[in-house]
């Protein structure tokens, strides 16, 4: 059953139509009713096209949160093989919002790391809607560290709303690990590419994505803060989210403009939920290349080119 989002009304009437009528075809053998559903399917296609050809910042942002989107653990297991899934932050507990291990990407070793927000209730319960505690920042540094003392490559996938703001996790150093991960992103000397799969939000998708390579999703969103958080912070009212996505440069195809990321992954018409193969396809295929311009260089070289991408962040495009 496919999800519509509140913008996309219009299209679920008339694709809800044109199954009712190949219902009742099932229902009743007789009834030939393929041209008038497939009339229905045509302008079902106009519409989805117009709808996504003029998304705005906001409706970019209820894209990038579609609970049919694939997440981390559709694209490990989808791209990577003999994944090994590796646990804990060797201090406190495991947190099962950031999921991380060994894997192979093609013939390469590699460690992959990402937010994981789960696809049903229990499963988002579990996973904490992908909000990730200091453990889980604590447990990708570990795990950086180890592919770093093993010479492999970093892939990390991005999909998470912000760090979780909870008592416990202030208690325990939240912003401290945020930092300390962000930090470490700076220090490896081997390869680090991130691509944003959903949401980028505020310093919990930083901490992952301080990377060599940034890549987008077409419709997923990076920001420093939510819209709704920047809404009930500047007008005290969360109901101007939308002013607020406008003002916050929070598109892939603004943060481009901006230097921020270095390339959009195309989605499938009507976003990355309504075909999913095609999605992790083309998000193998670009992390595939962004390893491979990275492919020969030193550690020492790397942190260099690293630490030169995000000192100069912020000084391109600003007039666009």
């Amino acid at each position: 059953m496919t999800n519509y989002l509140d913008f996309e009304k219009p299209l679920a009437e008339i694709e809800g139509k044109a199954e009712e009528l190949r219902a009742m075809a099932r229902a009743n053998e007789e009834m030939d009713v393929e041209a008038e559903a497939s009339a229905l399917d045509k302008k079902a296609r106009e519409l989805l096209e117009d709808l996504y050809t003029k998304l705005t910042p906001w409706r970019k942002a209820q894209v990038a949160r579609h609970p049919d989107r694939p997440h981390c653990r559709d694209y490990i297991k989808a791209l990577f093989t003999e994944y090994t899934p590796l646990a804990g932050d060797r201090n406190f507990a495991d947190d099962h919002a950031v999921l991380g291990g060994l894997a192979r990407f093609g013939d390469q070793p590699v460690m992959v790391i990402g937010h994981e927000k789960g696809h049903d209730t229990r499963s988002r319960i579990q996973h904490n809607f992908g909000m990730a505690r200091p453990e889980g920042y604590r447990k990708a540094v570990r795990l950086m560290d180890l592919a770093d003392r093993f010479g492999l490559p970093v892939i990390t996938l991005v999909d998470t709303a912000g760090a979780y703001p909870g008592k416990g996790a202030e208690e325990r150093g939240q912003s401290e690990a945020i930092a300390r991960s962000t930090e470490k992103c700076l220090q490896i000397g081997v390869p680090l590419v991130s691509v944003i799969i959903g949401e980028g939000g505020s310093g919990g998708a930083v901490a992952f994505a301080t990377a060599d390579r940034v890549a987008m999703l077409e419709h997923s969103i990076y920001s420093v803060i939510s819209p709704e958080g920047c809404a009930s912070i500047l007008w005290k009212d969360s109901e101007k989210m939308r002013e607020a996505a406008e003002a916050l440069r929070l598109t892939a195809q603004d943060l481009e403009k901006l230097g921020v990321t270095d390339r959009v992954i195309r989605e499938p018409l009507g976003g990355a939920h309504r075909d999913r193969d095609a999605t992790i396809t083309a998000v193998g295929k670009t992390i595939a290349s962004m390893l491979s311009e990275l492919d020969g260089r030193t550690g020492k070289k790397l942190v260099k080119e690293r630490r030169r991408r995000y000192l100069d962040l912020g000084s391109k495009g600003l007039a666009a």
